[in-house]
């Protein structure tokens, strides 16, 4: 078992510890940290663990051998640099940096320290993207000329102004760093790395200084082309499509994804749900405890911080062409 801290015990830190406990993952919460322990020391009481409030004190602490980060993001960079620094393995949630360089200097400190680094992109493990993976490796799609993906909901929008999420230096580009950021890495596990990106954000129904609604267009490496949108104010939506010059496939909820293959009807393709979150946190702790590594790569952590940075520097350049 990994004994872990979780560090930041809001809505989201929460659903971090039941999501490991309920699939069973190698992880024992052994502390939490909270800046408001008062709320959730019944919680702490619940799983187990021993609650405080210093971050500093976990680092300290040699029977912590890794730490989870649900912690604003702009404090990503710091709190994995000193993470890594005390030799704890780091579990961050996304997005991992708003800059490609606090997300290189986070992973080179990281490198550094031999530690095993995740990030919390988990929708890549939803059951229907598993069927657009293995489509990909199946080489089904034939070449990728097009990927299209909408992630939106209505759930955050009457989030506190004063809530660290509706931060303009925390939330940028409407609903990016939230979800468009999870279609951004799906993209990139799909249709490999992007190189520059082209955007704009607006503020279409919320008082957000951030906006509410945000559209992308992607270029790719191999020279793919994709579509994002994100909009925090509308009912729930995800879809990420691939477009090949043999096979379409569309991922429209979780659960089920279409498949059209050339000279062939659409097939609706249903699988059971699955604790994706949970999956991904199980896959950390088996890295952590030597058993493989992470199933996403440095380079790929890099590209979908470089990717989301690339659509900030566009939306604030009213659509200009940014490189990634």
């Amino acid at each position: 078992m990994l004994d872990t801290a979780i560090v930041g015990l809001g809505w989201w830190g929460k659903n971090l510890v039941k999501a490991a406990r309920d699939i069973g993952a190698p992880i024992r919460f052994v502390r939490g940290v909270s800046l408001e322990p008062d709320t959730v020391r019944d919680f702490a009481a619940e799983h187990g663990f021993a609650l405080g409030t210093s971050f500093e004190d976990v680092l300290a602490d040699p029977q912590v051998k890794a730490v989870i980060l649900a912690t604003p993001h702009t404090r990503h960079r710091a709190q994995v640099e000193a993470a890594a620094a005390a030799g704890k393995h780091i579990y961050c949630e996304k997005p991992f940096a708003l800059t490609k360089a606090d997300a290189q200097a986070a992973l080179e400190a990281c490198a550094r320290a031999d530690v095993v680094i995740a990030v919390g992109h988990h929708f890549r493990l939803m059951p229907s993207m598993q069927v657009l993976s293995e489509l990909k490796a199946q080489g089904a799609f034939g070449t990728i000329m097009q990927v299209e993906g909408n992630y939106s909901h209505d759930w955050l929008a009457d989030l506190p102004l004063d809530s660290w999420r509706a931060a303009a230096e925390e939330s940028r580009a409407g609903g990016m760093t939230g979800m468009g950021i999870h279609v951004l890495d799906c993209f990139r596990e799909l249709a490999g790395p992007m190189t520059r990106v082209a955007a704009l954000s607006k503020a279409r129904a919320l008082k957000l200084s951030a906006g509410d609604t945000t559209a992308a267009l992607i270029e790719f490496e191999n020279g793919a082309t994709g579509t994002l949108g994100t909009t925090l104010k509308t009912p729930f939506r995800w879809r990420l499509a691939v477009f090949g010059d043999r096979c379409w496939a569309e991922s429209i909820s979780e659960t089920r994804a279409l498949v059209h293959r050339a000279g062939q009807e659409t097939e609706v393709i249903d699988r059971p749900a699955n604790n994706h979150l949970g999956l991904n946190l199980a896959d950390f702790a088996r890295a952590a405890l030597g058993q493989g590594g992470f199933s996403i790569s440095p380079a790929g952590i890099l590209q979908t911080a470089a990717a989301l940075e690339a659509v900030f520097k566009s939306a604030d350049a009213d659509g200009a062409w940014m490189d990634v």
